[in-house]
This record gives C-alpha cells, sequence and structure tokens, in this order.
C-alpha cells in the first residue's frame, strides 16, 4: 500500500522555485555546437557555462554547482562516460542531472551512458530547441510548486519527501538521479497498475521523447540495484512493461 501525506513546510521548494537563474555546464569540445547550446540556452533565461574537456568538466561542476549537466560523450582526456560515472561517485555532484549528448547511433553507447547515471540523451544532429525542451523537462521534474499535492509517498520501509527529492529506506537515504526519482514517484502512484513502457516515457521523460523503450528498462534495472526492497515488487509484464505491487513483497 502507497500512503500519501502533505506535511506542512517545504524549504526545498522554496529553493528550487525562486527566482534565480538556473545555472548550466555545457560539456563540448566543439566550440560551434557549444556556443549554439550556449546562446539557446541563455535565450531562454538559463546561466552558462562551457567546458571543451572531461577533466575540466569534473573541476567546474564542483566548483560552479551547476543545476543541470550538458555533457558531450566525445571528449579529450577524459571521455563523457567516465565524466559520467565520476560525477555520480562525487557527493557534490551525484545528483546532478546530466543530459547526455553523443554522435554515436549505437544503442550500447546509450545504455551505458543511462546505467552510468545519465537522466537522458539527445543524439546528434540535434535541434537546439529540442535539447532546451529536454533541459526543461528535467526541471520540471525537479520543481515542485503546487503545495496542494501530496509531498509524502510511503511504500512499505520506503518513503519518498517529494518536496525534499529525498528517498529513504529504514531512515537511510538513497540517492537517486531525476529520472529514478520520477519513475519510483510516478511507479508509487500508481500501484497495481500495469505501466507500458510508452506510458512511462510519456510520464516521466516527456510526451515528446525521442528515445527507445529500452531507456526506461534501464532505468528499472538501476532503481532495482538502488532499492534492493524493489526487486520482486517491481513486476516486469512480458511485452508491455512494469508494475508495482500493491505490498512490498519484501522489507
Amino acid at each position: 500500500m502507497v500512503i500519501v501525506t502533505n506535511p506542512v513546510g517545504n524549504d526545498w521548494m522554496k529553493a528550487m522555485t525562486s527566482q534565480r537563474p538556473k545555472k548550466i555546464l555545457i560539456v563540448e569540445d566543439e566550440q560551434d555546437i557549444a556556443q549554439l547550446v550556449k546562446h539557446y540556452l541563455e535565450k531562454e533565461g538559463f546561466h552558462s557555462n562551457i567546458a571543451k574537456t572531461g577533466l575540466e568538466a569534473l573541476k567546474l561542476a564542483v566548483s560552479e554547482h551547476p543545476d543541470l549537466i550538458i555533457l558531450d560523450l566525445m571528449l579529450p582526456e577524459v571521455d563523457g562516460l567516465e565524466v559520467c560515472k565520476a560525477l555520480r561517485h562525487k557527493p557534490e555532484t551525484a545528483l546532478s542531472p546530466i543530459i547526455m549528448l553523443t554522435a554515436k547511433k549505437e544503442e550500447s553507447d546509450t545504455v551505458v551512458g543511462l546505467e552510468l547515471g545519465a537522466d537522458d540523451y539527445v543524439t546528434k544532429p540535434f535541434s537546439p530547441k529540442t535539447l532546451v525542451a529536454r533541459v526543461k523537462s528535467l526541471f520540471r521534474r525537479l520543481a515542485r510548486t503546487n503545495n496542494q499535492n501530496p509531498t509524502t509517498l510511503a511504500y512499505g520501509l520506503l518513503q519518498m519527501d517529494l518536496t525534499r527529492h529525498e528517498v529513504t529506506v529504514r531512515g537511510d537515504e538513497v540517492l537517486l538521479t531525476a529520472k529514478e526519482f520520477g519513475l519510483l514517484e510516478h511507479l508509487l502512484r500508481h500501484p497495481g497498475r500495469v505501466l507500458t513502457r510508452e506510458v512511462l516515457l510519456n510520464e516521466v521523460w516527456g510526451y515528446d521523447y525521442l528515445g527507445t523503450t529500452r531507456t526506461v528498462d534501464v532505468h528499472v534495472r538501476r532503481l532495482k540495484l538502488k532499492v534492493p526492497l524493489l526487486n520482486e515488487s517491481i513486476v516486469s509484464i512480458k511485452t508491455l512493461g512494469y508494475k508495482l505491487l500493491d505490498k512490498p513483497l519484501t522489507q
């Protein structure tokens, strides 16, 4: 059974909904592409910095505390996959939303990036407007502006605080990326219901998402690794999608 509550007070929400422009780190060694992305982001009111190498990206990610990172996979010195892995292992950047940029067509590269902790990806060549839309979609998942909506979900010993963007199991915090958090939230809001991969893509990634349904499988697998009590509670429905059982089978 999923229990919802609506406690008073949300410092996190106030921080997320402040008027401070969001800071975005663009990690791209091709200057023309980096400047084009920067131009479109700043037209929408975002602040942005550019890192040309993987090492520079790691330094700026820690020193500048960006709200989101746009990360190219093909980088000098340290490639994007290694940068993504390093970011996810640093406490300061473990939860930073990451959108990958890749010129590679092989699905395996995308899957590896998602498994390492990226939230989304855009394949080159891409429309700058599409990239900006993806950025806004990620921020919408993080922002909780409606105080009337339930702010806490519970599933057995799992607690999800929507206003603080926190998940705990037995009181211990579990670090989830923005998409993992969004996926878990959607499952918790619809226990017992079969959710197709297409529905999950639309609800969590956005109706205009162009990725494959394999993205959902990767995130479900990562979610189970991080929250073992969900191993048997999230059931795969062959050829369709997934279902969260009404009650957890394990605690």
